[in-house]
């Protein structure tokens, strides 16, 4: 089976576990569209694309997908989620299948406002969340909502933007200056996170790893510890009949007074899952089997609790023609 990952970055690491899974058979495709993204030397094959807002990069990818026999593609930006579900049609009919979301809970996923709007009319614990200042302000002078709050971007990607804001003039001049920002009541209880495998087969999730943030920086978690609570697989699993995922996805909530509260999911593997597949939790084995045709069994919760992830840096080195000569390469074989 040969796997295509789009806009790899810097997830070398999962890319190293996806190939320590794969048979001697299976290749990794890789693309990204900046050859000093180092995920590129990890895989099997790289190639160097145009920007997903290129109206080259469709054709680019799907051209990519017949060359190299393509089984499964995915992203591991938030960006492309949508443009995948999209086309989603075009990629099955050379045989691809697209582990992303269907067309409209991609949307969803993408527009943190939407997303607030859409669990608040079924009745979803999210976090309360404002789309513009006007409506924080109403909110805020009949003191149904207090300071501090935490702000960010309606679509961004990677934790950009996003801050934790303790004055109201802060608050007027951040949104005067970026009109695009959400406000959120800010939640002091714990940060979750949760890695759930959605099989494209029973569209079912059939595994769930939570984990607790000890520590993050700008774009996630880098210190986690497992956990289990029946309590939040059992909502993870109710939640499924509201969206319609497939594949791995990453979801963020807040515990607080004994509720979880769901902030907002990105379905496409989390930057943290490299947790989840240390403690034996391997989505790729999933993935396999339903390309299989196999139907996955429920193991949710199949995994230590109190196991700590700690990431650390690392790099990747090549001499300068090296990059250069694989830029060159590349790009006459997308052209051919």
């Amino acid at each position: 089976m040969n796997v295509l990952f789009c806009s790899v970055g810097r997830k070398g690491e999962l890319i190293k576990n996806v190939k320590s899974t794969l048979d001697r058979d299976s290749k990794i495709i890789a693309t990204d569209c900046d050859n000093t993204a180092p995920a590129l030397y990890f895989a099997d094959k790289h190639y160097i694309v145009p920007r997903i807002t290129d109206d080259r990069y469709l054709s680019t990818l799907l051209a990519i997908c017949e060359k190299e026999d393509i089984h499964s593609v995915t992203t591991f930006i938030d960006p492309e989620i949508e443009l995948l579900a999209q086309h989603r049609a075009l990629f099955e009919s050379i045989g691809v299948e697209v582990l992303a979301p269907y067309t409209v809970t991609a949307a969803i996923c993408y527009d943190k406002f939407k997303m607030y709007q859409y669990l608040t009319e079924r009745q979803i614990n999210t976090v309360k969340t404002y789309g513009d200042l006007d409506s924080f302000n109403s909110d805020f002078k009949r003191g149904r909502c207090s300071l501090p709050v935490f702000v960010k971007p309606r679509m961004g990607s990677g934790s950009v933007g996003a801050r934790k804001v303790d004055t109201y003039e802060t608050v007027k001049e951040l949104c005067r200056q970026s009109p695009d920002l959400i406000i959120q009541e800010f939640m002091d209880g714990d940060d979750i996170d949760a890695d759930v495998y959605v099989d494209t087969i029973s569209h079912q999730a059939v595994s769930i790893f939570t984990k607790k943030k000890l520590e993050t920086t700008i774009g996630g978690a880098n210190k986690t510890i497992s956990f289990k609570d029946p309590q939040l697989f059992t909502a993870i699993q109710e939640l499924m009949s509201h969206f319609k995922f497939n594949g791995p996805i990453d979801m963020d909530f807040f515990y607080r007074d004994g509720e979880y509260y769901l902030s907002e999911i990105n379905p496409r593997f989390g930057g943290a899952y490299l947790h989840a597949y240390g403690c034996g939790v391997n989505f790729i084995k999933l993935i396999l089997n339903n390309l299989n045709g196999i139907e996955n069994e429920c193991e949710i919760g199949d995994y230590e609790s109190n196991v700590l992830m700690m990431m650390y840096d690392s790099v990747v080195i090549l001499k300068q023609q090296e990059l250069a000569g694989s830029l060159l390469k590349v790009a006459s074989k997308v052209r051919g």
